[in-house]
C-alpha cells in the first residue's frame, strides 16, 4: 500500500505504482490471500457422490416387501458411510461422526442404538492395543529386539530379511497394530541399513537393497497379522463379529494359533525366498549388518527397567489372553490390566496416551461402522442379502465348497476399494460370513478363513493398509499392485 506524504510527488525510495516489477509483492500477496481462501470443508465431489448414491438407494430404488422402512433408510445410510471411506469427502473419523449424527437425526435409529457400539469390548480392546504399542516404541524394546535378529542373521540379505521378518514375528502378539510396527521399528531400521549400503530412495540404487527388504517385510507382515489372534486389531473384531452371528470360537486364541500356524509359518519361511528370485536385491552379501546392530544395541547398553517391566506386562497379557477363557478373564480386561500396570510403573503416562491421536480416532470411526453393521443384522438387512446371494448361488448348483471359492475372493479382491483393513470388515465381514452361512458353509471355516484373506490383503496395493501406507508415505516401498512393481522406493 502507498503510504501517505505531505508531498504530492513520491519519495524517492518509494515505489512507482506504475512500474512492474515494484508490483510483484502485491501479486504474491494475492496469490497468498487466494491460497489462503481455498475452501477448507469436505470436499465437494465426493460429498456429492456419496449424498446422491444414498438419496438414489433410499428413493430410487424401491424397497424389497421384507426389508422395513427403517432397515432399509439404515442400509442407505450405512452406503453413504461407506462411499465416504473410500472417497474421502472428510477425515475418515469426521465423516463417521456426520454419518452417526444423521442416523439419529433422520431418527432412523434412537440415540442409545446408535451409540451402543461404544460399549463394544472389541473396540476398546484394539484402543488399548495402540497404547502398547506406543510402550514398545517408547521404551525401545522392539528396536532391542530387531536388532538382535539383525545380528544373529544378517550376514546376507536373504538372512538378513529373514531376520527382520522374525523380529516382527516375535513382537506380534503382544503388539497388535501392524501399522506401529511398520512407522515405529521396522521402516527405520530398513532405512538405516539401505542408507549404510549406499542404497537410496528414489534412484537406480534402491534396488541394491531398500526395495527389497522393504517388500519383504510388508508382504511378510501379512502372515505374521494372521498368525496369532492379538497381532492384529481386525483379527479381533472378526471373532467378536463371528460370534454375533452364531459361529462360537471356543478357546479363541488358541484355536486361531492351530488353524493358523501352517500355511502362516510356511508362508513366513517362503516369502523372503521367493521375492529373492522374482525380485532379487544387487547386493547379495550385507557384513556391516551385524556389526550395525552390534554397535546400536551396544549405544542402547543393558536392558533398562522400562524395557523389563513393558516385557513383563505384556508376558502377563498374552498368557491372560490365551487362557482367558479358562481363567473367566475377557480379552479386553487382560488388556486394561496391562496398561494400568505401564501407567502405574510410569512405563506410559497418560499425555502419551492422549497423544495417540490414531486410536482415538479409530475409537470413533470403528465405533459407528460396528454399530451400524450390528443393527443392518438386527433390523434384517443382513439377513435378507445373504440369503438372496444363497439363493442365487444354489440356482447354479454349486455345493458349499463351490459358494466357499466364490465367496472368499470376492471377499478379497473387493479390497481394492478400501483403504483400511478394518473398516473392510466393519462394512462387509458380517455380511459376507451370512453369505456363508445361507450357503451352509461350515461357521468356524468361514469366518477363520475370511479373518485370514483380512490380513492378507493388507499388502495388495500400496494404500490397502496402514502398514502399506506407512512403507509407501516414508518413500520406502516399489508400487506393488499384484506383480507390478516400479522404480523406486
Amino acid at each position: 500500500p502507498l503510504v501517505p506524504s505531505q508531498s504530492p510527488h513520491p519519495p524517492r525510495n518509494m515505489p512507482s505504482i506504475h512500474n512492474s516489477e515494484d508490483m510483484l509483492p502485491r501479486t504474491t500477496s494475492s496469490r497468498t490471500s487466494r491460497r489462503t481462501c481455498r475452501w477448507a470443508g469436505a470436499k465437494p465431489i465426493p460429498l456429492v457422490l456419496c449424498i446422491v448414491l444414498g438419496l438414489l438407494i433410499r428413493f430410487a430404488i424401491p424397497k424389497p416387501d421384507k426389508v422395513s422402512r427403517q432397515a432399509w433408510q439404515l442400509f442407505a445410510i450405512f452406503l453413504i458411510t461407506i462411499a465416504g471411506l473410500i472417497l474421502s469427502p472428510l477425515p475418515v473419523g469426521a465423516w463417521a461422526f456426520l454419518c452417526l449424527t444423521l442416523t439419529v437425526i433422520t431418527k432412523t435409529l434412537p440415540f442409545a442404538a446408535a451409540f451402543a457400539a461404544f460399549t463394544n469390548e472389541v473396540i476398546w480392546l484394539i484402543v488399548a492395543s495402540f497404547f502398547f504399542s506406543r510402550g514398545f516404541v517408547k521404551t525401545g524394546l522392539g528396536d532391542r529386539i530387531a536388532m538382535y535378529f539383525v545380528r544373529w542373521l544378517g550376514k546376507s540379505t536373504l538372512g538378513l530379511s529373514y531376520g527382520l521378518v522374525l523380529g516382527e514375528a516375535v513382537i506380534c502378539p503382544a503388539m497388535p497394530s501392524s501399522t506401529a510396527r511398520a512407522g515405529g521399528i521396522f521402516l527405520p531400521i530398513i532405512k538405516s541399513l539401505s542408507s549404510s549400503a549406499g542404497s537410496q530412495p528414489k534412484d537406480d540404487s534402491a534396488r541394491k537393497l531398500g526395495a527389497y527388504l522393504v517388500q519383504s517385510q510388508l508382504q511378510s507382515a501379512c502372515s505374521s497379522s494372521g498368525l496369532f489372534l492379538t497381532a492384529a486389531a481386525q483379527n479381533l473384531l472378526c471373532v467378536k463379529l463371528a460370534e454375533a452371528l452364531g459361529v462360537e470360537v471356543k478357546v479363541q486364541w488358541v484355536t486361531w494359533f492351530k488353524a493358523a500356524s501352517l500355511p502362516a509359518l510356511i508362508s513366513l519361511l517362503a516369502t523372503p525366498f521367493i521375492l529373492y528370485k522374482i525380485f532379487p536385491p544387487e547386493t547379495k552379501s550385507t557384513p556391516d549388518a551385524p556389526i550395525m546392530a552390534a554397535r546400536k544395541l551396544e549405544s542402547m547398553g543393558p536392558v533398562k527397567r522400562n524395557e523389563w517391566i513393558m516385557v513383563g506386562t505384556m508376558l502377563i497379557t498374552i498368557t491372560l489372553w490365551v487362557s482367558g477363557e479358562t481363567l473367566g478373564v475377557a480379552s479386553v480386561v487382560a488388556a486394561m490390566l496391562g496398561l494400568s500396570i505401564l501407567l502405574l510403573s510410569g512405563v506410559l503416562d497418560w499425555d502419551d496416551c492422549l497423544s495417540e491421536k490414531s486410536a482415538w480416532d479409530t475409537l470413533a470411526w470403528f465405533g459407528v461402522l460396528v454399530g451400524m453393521a450390528a443393527q443392518l443384522t438386527a433390523l434384517g438387512i443382513v439377513p435378507w442379502m445373504s440369503k438372496c446371494v444363497a439363493n442365487f448361488l444354489k440356482s447354479l448348483s454349486l455345493s458349499w465348497p463351490g459358494a466357499f471359492f466364490i465367496l472368499q475372493p470376492a471377499y478379497f479382491f473387493i479390497h481394492y476399494l478400501f483403504a483400511s483393513q478394518t473398516a473392510h470388515v466393519g462394512a462387509l465381514y458380517s455380511a459376507f460370513l451370512s453369505m456363508h452361512l445361507a450357503s451352509k458353509v461350515p461357521g468356524l471355516l468361514a469366518a477363520l478363513a475370511l479373518g485370514y484373506n483380512t490380513n492378507l490383503f493388507g499388502a495388495l496395493t500400496h494404500y490397502s493398509s496402514g502398514q502399506a501406507a506407512v512403507y509407501y508415505g516414508g518413500k520406502a516401498i516399489f508400487f506393488l499392485s499384484l506383480i507390478l512393481y516400479s522404480n523406486h522406493y
